[in-house]
C-alpha cells in the first residue's frame, strides 16, 4: 500500500455473462485529489466506480481502502471504510422531505424516536458550511434537479464519507447549476481534504475540476495523467470515440493555421495564453 493512496483498486476483472465489463483494472486515488473518469459508453468506467462501492461484486482482483484490503465489498463496507457515492439516477423519495431523505437509514434518536432538531442541525451544518442552497422542508418532488444533486451529496457527506465518488453530477443541468455543483465539489475537497472520484462525459467540467484524468476504453485502462497530458493525445481520444474541450479544438486550429499557441484546455488558460500573444506581438 502506497501511503499517498486512500484508494487502490489491482487487477480488477468483472464480466457480465460473456461480456468483459473490466479487464484489469487498475485505479489509485490520493487523499486531497479530484480524480476524473472518462471513456465512451460501456468502456468500463461506471462499472469500475459500482466495484468501488460495492454494488457488483469484482470477479478477481483486491481493493484496499485506507491501507486495508478487501476481497470483497458491498455497499454497507464501503461506507464503514468512508466511501461515498452519488448515482446519476438519485436514491431519493419524492414524498419525503429533503431533511429526511438525508437522514432516511442513519435517523438520529431521541429515546424510540427521531430527533428532528438534532437532524436539522446535523444537515444545516453542511448546507452552511459548502454553501448549498437546499430547503429542508421541502418535499423532493417539489425540487430541481441541480438541488437534488446537492441533497445527495449531504445525504453522504452525514454519513461521514472522505472519499466520494460522483456519477455524472453535472447531467441535466443549466449552466448556472453547472457551476453550482463544480464550486459545492471544490468548497468540499478544500475543507476536508477529500478525496473525489467523478465518472463525466464532459470534457469541460473535467479539464476545469480535475487533477488526474483516467481514460478507458474497451473495458481497460487506457491513460492515466494531468488533464494537459491526456488532452495531448487528440487523435487517440477521437478514436476511442471521445472528444476534447471546446477551447482545445480552437486551439488547435489556430495552430493549424500558423499561430504560434500552445495547447489549452480551460478557459483561463486559453486568455492568459492569448493575452501572452497579445504581450509578444503587439496585437489587440
Amino acid at each position: 500500500m502506497n501511503a499517498n493512496y486512500v484508494v487502490e483498486m489491482k487487477d480488477i476483472q468483472k464480466s457480465f455473462g460473456s461480456v468483459h465489463a473490466v479487464k484489469n483494472g487498475q485505479f489509485t486515488l490520493r487523499k486531497g485529489e479530484i480524480h476524473s473518469l472518462i471513456g465512451e459508453n460501456g468502456a468500463g468506467k461506471s462499472t469500475m466506480m459500482k466495484l468501488l462501492y460495492g454494488m457488483y461484486p469484482f470477479d478477481e482482483g483486491e481493493v484496499l481502502i485506507n491501507g486495508k484490503t478487501y476481497e470483497s465489498i458491498n455497499p454497507k463496507i464501503a461506507i464503514e471504510a468512508g466511501v461515498g457515492m452519488v448515482h446519476q439516477e438519485f436514491m431519493l423519495v419524492d414524498e419525503l422531505t429533503v431533511l429526511e431523505n438525508i437522514i432516511l437509514g442513519f435517523e438520529p434518536k431521541k429515546g424510540l424516536t427521531i430527533d428532528f432538531d438534532a437532524a436539522r442541525k446535523m444537515a444545516q451544518k453542511y448546507i452552511d458550511q459548502y454553501d448549498m442552497d437546499v430547503q429542508l422542508d421541502k418535499k423532493i418532488s417539489q425540487i430541481s434537479v441541480g438541488e437534488a444533486q446537492r441533497v445527495e451529496i449531504i445525504k453522504i457527506l452525514a454519513r461521514g464519507a472522505e472519499i466520494i465518488i460522483l456519477d455524472e453530477p453535472t447531467a441535466g443541468l443549466d449552466p448556472v447549476g453547472r457551476e453550482e455543483i463544480l464550486g459545492n465539489i471544490r468548497a468540499y475537497r478544500a475543507a476536508k481534504n477529500a478525496a473525489v472520484l467523478m465518472v463525466s462525459h464532459s470534457m469541460e467540467d473535467v479539464a476545469r475540476l480535475t487533477d488526474r484524468l483516467l481514460v478507458m476504453n474497451g473495458s481497460r485502462l487506457a491513460m492515466d495523467a494531468a488533464p494537459g497530458e491526456v488532452f495531448e493525445h487528440v487523435q487517440e481520444l477521437l478514436d476511442m470515440g471521445l472528444s476534447i474541450p471546446k477551447v482545445t479544438q480552437v486551439f488547435l486550429r489556430l495552430r493549424s493555421l500558423g499561430v504560434d499557441v500552445k495547447n489549452v484546455y480551460t478557459i483561463d488558460q486559453a486568455v492568459a495564453e492569448l493575452l501572452r500573444l497579445k504581450e509578444g506581438k503587439g496585437v489587440c
